[in-house]
């Protein structure tokens, strides 16, 4: 099978690098330096146009993924958003205080989402044990799993993924991602056997000084970048063909 690339962003100009660069699939979010909160209705309109599908991030606030029963209703809410806006796909996680998989919330996010793509994110790797996770993961419905191997970096949780790609057995996708680049990415697919790869391929921006003065934006701002996708899809190629 050969490897897909999905590409992560936060702003409407990117929409259009990673349709040139090649991206396979858009993680549609605001606010990366965040890891990712829900994308804005316009956003999400704006994606719909798009030839590439998309899969909206599913997330309130920052900070943990243990959501009270009001965020839970604003998820169900902007799930909705999705499904009418037409977007291939939603990016949800939800974890309990004890540290695991809260069943009963991802349950009813997955019964809302119905027939979109549905990708379990990162919270996974705040499990002690992500590898046994994918069981519960195909239980619920997902079809994607995005993860670092518990690690802040794929490259790190390489062993890791390996294993979940191992217990996913083809029955769901793992996909690596944080920290997924050319000069790593053809390793990190050879050495787990993953068929996607997630990055942000972004280009940074400086931020003029009185943006930063004022704290409307932090030193610089990233955009997804064209040259950096096709980079980084030609490195796995090559790696594939090594």
């Amino acid at each position: 099978m050969t490897i897909r690339l999905e590409v992560c962003i936060d702003d409407v100009l990117s929409l259009d690098a990673c349709a040139k660069g090649g991206a396979d699939r858009i993680e549609l979010c605001s606010a990366l330096d965040l890891g990712g909160l829900t994308p804005s209705p316009g956003l999400i309109a704006a994606a719909a146009k798009s030839p590439l599908p998309s899969r909206a991030m599913i997330r309130p606030r920052a900070g943990d993924f243990h959501f009270a029963e009001a965020e839970v209703e604003v998820m169900l809410a902007d799930i909705a958003t999705v499904r009418n806006a037409g977007l291939a796909g939603v990016v949800l996680g939800a974890m309990t205080a004890e540290n695991e998989l809260d069943v009963a919330v991802l349950a009813r996010l997955v019964d809302a989402a119905g027939s979109l793509g549905k990708t379990l994110h990162r919270a996974i790797d705040l499990l002690p044990d992500p590898v046994a996770a994918v069981d519960l993961a195909v239980h619920l419905g997902f079809d994607c799993i995005l993860t670092s191997g518990g690690e802040l970096t794929a490259e790190a949780g390489v062993p890791v993924i390996a294993a979940m790609v191992e217990r996913a057995a083809g029955r769901i996708d793992i996909m690596a991602g944080s920290g997924v680049r050319p000069e790593n990415a053809a390793i990190i697919h050879r050495e787990t056997g993953v068929h996607w790869l997630h990055s942000s391929c972004g280009r940074a921006e400086a931020n003029a000084d009185d943006v930063r003065h004022f704290g409307f934006g932090p030193a610089e701002r990233r955009f997804a970048d064209a040259d950096r996708i096709r980079a980084l899809k030609a490195a796995v190629f090559s790696g594939e063909r090594a």
